[in-house]
C-alpha cells in the first residue's frame, strides 16, 4: 500500500479538525439552535450598526463599536416565555480598569468606615445577556470577583426584599480566565432564575419579581470608544453553540 506523506496526513487532520468545528452549533436534543454559525439570521442587528455584529469564523463576534444611533444590543426576533438557554461566551480581552466593589454573598457591598462601597482599580469588561425582552433582568458577564451569571438588575435595587437580592448573587465565581470560552445554561420557569456557569450552578431558583412573561433575548453591546480609547468596561466579546428549549 502506498504511504500517504506526513505533510498530507496532517494536512488531512487539520482539516477533520476544522470539520468538527464547523459543526459546533448543532443544538443538543430537544434543542433549538439560534445560531447557525454563519450570519445573523433569526437576530435583529441594531439599524445603522455598519458590521460592528458579526459572524467570524463560525462565532457572533463583537467589537463593542456598534454606530447604531439608538439601542446596540442584538436581540432575537422571536420572544420566549419558559426556557432552558445553552450558550457559549468568551471575554476576548480587557479594556482598562474598573473601579470595582466589593460584593458580599447576600448581595450588598462591603463599606468603608465613610460608609461607602470599597473599590479596588482592576481590570474588566462587560456584556450579559438580557432576558424576557428587559435589561433589568440580566445574566451578567463581566469580570468583578462576585462571578458571572449575577441579575444586577435586580441586586441592586433596593425595593427589592434581601431573599431577592440574596438570590441573584453568585453563589461562587465560576468563571474561566479572560480569552477562555465559558457556557451558560439559563433556564428560566416563570419568575424564577436558575443559571449554571461552567457546570456549576452560581444562581438556584432566583425569583425575578415582576419579570415579563414573554420577550425576546438579547446579547448586550455596552462601552465603546471614549476619547479615542476602549471604556473600561467595554463589551470585546464572542458567542457560539446558542440554543434553545422551550418548557
Amino acid at each position: 500500500m502506498k504511504k500517504i506523506p506526513l505533510f498530507l496526513s496532517l494536512l488531512l487532520a487539520a482539516f477533520a479538525c476544522g470539520c468538527k468545528t464547523t459543526e459546533s452549533n448543532a443544538p443538543a436534543n430537544g434543542f433549538v439552535s439560534l445560531f447557525n454559525g454563519k450570519d445573523l439570521t433569526g437576530w435583529k442587528v441594531p439599524e445603522g450598526d455598519n458590521g460592528h455584529w458579526k459572524v467570524v469564523r463560525g462565532v457572533i463576534d463583537y467589537d463593542a463599536l456598534s454606530e447604531a444611533p439608538g439601542e446596540k444590543h442584538l436581540w432575537s426576533e422571536k420572544a420566549y416565555q419558559d426556557f432552558t438557554l445553552k450558550l457559549d461566551w468568551k471575554i476576548k480581552r480587557t479594556t482598562g480598569f474598573y473601579d470595582m466593589p466589593v460584593v458580599l454573598p447576600d448581595g450588598t457591598y462591603e463599606l468603608g468606615q465613610d460608609g461607602k462601597p470599597i473599590k479596588h482599580a482592576r481590570p474588566n469588561a462587560d456584556s450579559g445577556v438580557y432576558l424576557r425582552g428587559v435589561g433589568k433582568a440580566q445574566v451578567n458577564i463581566w469580570c468583578w470577583p462576585i462571578g458571572s451569571g449575577e441579575v444586577y438588575g435586580y441586586r441592586n435595587d433596593k425595593n427589592q426584599p434581601a431573599s431577592v437580592r440574596d438570590g441573584v448573587t453568585p453563589s461562587v465565581r465560576a468563571d474561566r480566565p479572560v480569552g477562555q470560552w465559558n457556557t451558560f445554561e439559563i433556564t428560566m420557569r416563570g419568575e424564577y432564575l436558575t443559571v449554571v456557569l461552567n457546570d456549576i450552578t452560581v444562581i438556584e431558583n432566583a425569583h425575578l419579581p415582576g419579570v415579563p412573561a414573554s420577550g425576546p433575548i438579547a446579547l448586550q453591546h455596552h462601552g465603546g470608544m471614549r476619547n479615542g480609547e476602549y471604556s473600561p468596561a467595554s463589551s470585546l466579546m464572542q458567542f457560539r453553540n446558542i440554543s434553545i428549549k422551550e418548557l
